[in-house]
């Protein structure tokens, strides 16, 4: 394995068939590798995602899974790479450290993951946060501006044709936007960021390249997103979800128009 950090994608050679014709040449493949996210030496998760953007990627995970309230309790992050993959290990508070060991006891001995570390279908809604961001009368206006300013700024993507990206919005532009083969990957990665820069979540919203989904509505209520706007489809769950966080979800943003779920 040769990740290589901070790229994103990899170079290969292949076969391309037109036509009854086969011809060699270069391809650019979007790179997936293991990510271990380790927490004073105990390791917690094992995310597939791209391997660029490591840190924010760890920062924002962190972040939007509640086991960090802010970065403060963030003591230390290093970043190694091996043949088998990245790992990250980060050094976190004893607080943080006593949560996240008491969230990992309640998933020993599970044998399925539809909804990982819960053991009722009545914590799918257990510390919900709420969203205290407000729109601004002017964000939605701001949608088709933004979604129009995606494609030059997908590198990988653009490349590769293979990543998803979540890009940050103020005053209608595009000031930051992170990309990963994982919707939700790209979504922590661009968290992480905002987080990081100490960046005011009240002044902006989050456009998605992807469909909206229950997990991108529990991160972005994680860290106080106000609106987020996805250009596929949303599933109920994340509709019934958003209305529950009050956060604003619009989707099928695409040219001019977009459809509004929740307000």
């Amino acid at each position: 394995m040769a990740a290589v950090q901070g790229v994103g994608y990899e170079t290969m050679q292949v076969h391309r068939f037109h036509r009854n014709v086969s011809e060699n040449e270069l391809d650019y493949i979007v790179q997936e590798y293991p990510v271990a996210l380790i927490y004073n030496g105990i390791s917690h998760a094992v995310m597939m995602a791209t391997p660029a953007d490591i840190e924010v990627f760890a920062k924002g995970f962190s972040l939007s899974e509640g086991i960090l309230h802010s970065l403060t309790e963030l003591y230390s992050l290093e970043v190694h790479q091996d043949e088998l993959g990245v790992q990250v290990e980060m050094t976190i508070s004893s607080r943080a450290f006593m949560a996240l060991k008491e969230h990992r006891r309640m998933m020993v001995g599970r044998t399925g993951c539809g909804l990982c570390g819960i053991e009722s279908l009545k914590q799918l809604y257990t510390n919900l946060p709420t969203v205290s961001s407000v729109v601004s009368s002017t964000w939605l206006n701001q949608i088709p501006h933004a979604i129009a300013q995606l494609k030059v700024r997908q590198k990988i993507t653009e490349l590769t044709g293979g990543a998803h990206a979540a890009a940050w919005v103020v005053k209608g532009q595009i000031i930051a936007l992170f990309e990963d083969v994982g919707r939700h990957n790209a979504l922590d990665k661009l968290l992480g960021y905002l987080a990081e820069q100490k960046l005011n979540v009240a002044d902006g919203f989050v456009v998605m390249t992807s469909r909206a989904s229950y997990e991108l509505i529990r991160k972005c209520a994680q860290c106080n997103i106000a609106l987020l706007a996805t250009i596929s489809a949303p599933t109920s769950m994340a509709i019934e979800m958003a209305k529950k966080v009050n956060l604003t979800l619009a989707s099928f943003c695409r040219g001019d128009g977009f459809v509004l779920y929740t307000e």
